[in-house]
């Protein structure tokens, strides 16, 4: 018989009770310098293509022993309020034994539309994802920031709907959170503004460490990028794109990019992000992984 989600989430708080004993009953237990999530966009190919579905993103989580799962809401763009589909989402999760972290809402409209009406209705439509993240205990939804005009003002709009959502969310105790994504949003120093212009702690950033193409053949400098969204950063998306025969990501500098974030005082979820096309899939994601591992046994 399959367990509800009021079951579950029933088991969940037991075992959150059983581990606040075991941390008092073992304070020398040292925590890992981070964990580990896995994000959905790493198995694009297989979805796009029909070979998998949403609803088997949970067990690929679990095959590779990582317990949260990151998704991207355009693998189950119509569910959002679907509680029955939700509700069998959560099974999943629970039979697999992992947990919700967020989701990464695309096609939602500008946040940062010129036009306010535009603007209003991009708006709302994120509120559906908050609904749903909230549904499936997550943390955080990652969202964009796209819109036109001078960066100033851009920024500024920018910051009034990421504040308008988060009063939306906060009541649940879940965090907006935006991605370097392309364009004005690969500009750290600019990301970093549109955070002091919130000024909410429910608002923070998702520092990716591939998305630094600001078009026109330009690229931001990827380190000074995510060490510029860091002070804000609620999740981390550790993306890579192919490997040496060594098992170094050879377009990111892993260890210097780990010293910036860790240096920063985070101490979260790296949220695995293979994106390349050298290796397969799981490979990619393997890779990312056993990356990720070596260098937490260094610093360890």
């Amino acid at each position: 018989m399959h367990t509800t989600r009021r079951q579950f989430l029933s088991a969940g708080a037991g075992a959150a009770a059983l581990g606040v004993l075991g941390c008092a009953a073992d304070k020398s237990e040292k925590r890992p310098p981070f964990t580990l999530s896995l994000a959905e966009w790493s198995f694009h190919r297989a979805l796009q293509g029909g070979q998998m579905t949403n609803l088997d993103f949970p067990a690929a989580a679990r095959s590779f022993d990582i317990d949260a799962c990151e998704y991207v809401n355009s693998f189950f763009k119509d569910k959002a309020r679907d509680q029955s589909y939700l509700d069998a989402l959560w099974v999943r999760c629970h039979d697999n034994g992992v947990r919700n972290a967020l989701i990464m809402c695309d096609g939602e409209g500008d946040l940062a539309h010129e036009d306010s009406i535009e603007r209003g209705k991009a708006v709302e439509n994120h509120r559906q994802w908050v609904d749903c993240a909230v549904t499936l205990k997550c943390h955080s939804i990652r969202v964009n920031v796209y819109g036109t005009g001078a960066p100033e003002e851009h920024a500024k709009r920018a910051a009034d709907s990421l504040v308008q959502l988060a009063d939306y969310a906060e009541p649940h105790g879940l965090n907006i959170i935006v991605e370097n994504h392309g364009g004005i949003t690969s500009d750290g120093a600019w990301m970093a503004s549109v955070m002091k212009l919130a000024h909410n702690p429910r608002v923070g950033t998702l520092p990716d460490f591939g998305n630094f193409n600001m078009g026109d053949g330009k690229q931001y400098d990827r380190y000074k990028g995510v060490a510029e969204m860091m002070p804000f950063a609620k999740a981390v998306s550790a993306k890579s794109y192919a490997f040496d025969e060594k098992g170094e990501e050879t377009t990111i500098d892993y260890h210097r990019m780990m010293k910036i974030v860790l240096d920063a005082g985070y101490h979260g979820n790296l949220g695995i992000e293979y994106e390349g096309d050298k290796h397969s899939e799981r490979d990619g994601v393997r890779l990312t992984k056993e990356l990720l591992l070596r260098i937490r046994a260094e610093l360890a």
